[in-house]
């Protein structure tokens, strides 16, 4: 894999956030992805979703498995931590690092491949442990990297672009997490920035698993008019359930809509995600109703948009198991080794 690194000049007039960073300061190196890419505008949104909340690079944790979504975490945050583990196996990466420092913010990029296919168990159980963590999936039903065969998350009645159909249903993750306890689930569409910067950083804000489904066209293999994952199919089809704002809780909430019903969600850091429902009897709080809605538009050929469900106190992994609040990599050696005589009284508690 080839990596430039982009120039270190910055412009002296370039805007800059409450730490004094620019967008430059959370960009990587140059994508090597096919041009006009869908990840690439994942990848921007990251970028602008970061910029605006001020977050401190070294203070994320960007993981991936393989794949060609997968290469999207070297392509923002250079300053931040980073693993690019084996196909499928993030999960189990992110777990273990957020078990043993849990004041980082944990960022994992995946793809349909990725998450759906050969890590589909992994990402199941990250889930229902409530792992605290931003997962997006770059959903572009195709494996890009072996030349554009059909991935799980492909639907039956979208065809390759040789006309060839696929036998089996899809799996559609948004469904599947809320099915399995995630807390916050959304689903958008990376044409849309102004949809998908605000889901991101709500996302960055809730405590708990967090998973982003976008639907990120593959421009090679699967962009053509017989996809349900196209460009023009996706901006054709989509049904967004919800406009929504994020505010941090360092920022005055004063919010005013003019039309529609609004719906306002505290989180626990004290931030607020305020939604404007689209359709007036859509409540992302409600886990049963969203279940049907999901079915009903799929069923339609609809691809649902927005912040589709959130549980407001679901709690995360640490809450789960009551792990320390203090960081484990933090402790010392003699801390974290009793001694023989501690050991021996343990052992003697199961004989």
């Amino acid at each position: 894999m080839t990596y430039i690194k982009k120039p270190q000049f910055k412009h002296p007039g370039l805007a800059r956030n409450a730490l004094g960073l620019t967008h430059r300061d959370y960009e990587g190196v140059v994508s090597t992805l096919c041009a006009g890419c869908g990840h690439d505008s994942v990848t921007a949104a990251i970028i602008e979703a970061c910029f605006e909340l001020a977050v401190p690079p070294h203070r994320v944790a960007k993981l991936s498995g393989i794949g060609c979504s997968s290469k999207t975490t070297n392509y923002f945050l250079n300053r931040s931590h980073g693993f690019n583990a084996v196909h499928g196996r993030m999960p189990s990466i992110a777990t273990g690092a957020n078990l043993a420092n849990r004041d980082l913010l944990y960022v994992g990029v995946s793809g349909d491949g990725d998450s759906a296919s050969i890590g589909l168990g992994q990402l199941c159980h990250a889930i229902r442990r409530r792992l605290d963590m931003v997962y997006i999936v770059e959903n572009n039903g195709t494996y890009g990297l072996t030349k554009g065969q059909f991935s799980a998350t492909n639907d039956r009645h979208s065809k390759s672009r040789r006309g060839a159909e696929t036998p089996f249903d899809a799996i559609d993750l948004a469904t599947l997490a809320i099915e399995l306890g995630a807390g916050f689930v959304a689903r958008s569409f990376s044409g849309d920035k102004q949809q998908l910067v605000p889901l991101i950083k709500a996302a960055m804000a809730y405590n708990g698993f967090a998973l982003i489904d976008v639907i990120s066209p593959c421009v090679t293999f699967n962009n053509h008019a017989a996809s349900t994952k196209s460009y023009d199919y996706v901006r054709m089809h989509n049904e967004a359930v919800d406009r929504i704002d994020f505010v941090p809780d360092a920022k005055a909430i004063t919010l005013n809509y003019d039309e529609g019903e609004s719906v306002s969600v505290n989180l626990h850091d004290g931030s607020r995600i305020t939604l404007r429902k689209i359709a007036d009897d859509y409540d992302p709080r409600d886990q049963l109703a969203v279940l049907g809605t999901l079915r009903r538009d799929r069923a339609d050929g609809k691809v649902t948009t927005g912040l589709l469900f959130i549980d407001e106190g679901g709690g995360d992994l640490h809450a789960a198991i009551q792990t320390s609040s203090r960081p484990l990599n933090s402790y010392a050696m003699s801390e974290l080794c009793p001694g023989t005589d501690k050991l021996a009284e343990i052992n003697d508690q199961f004989r």
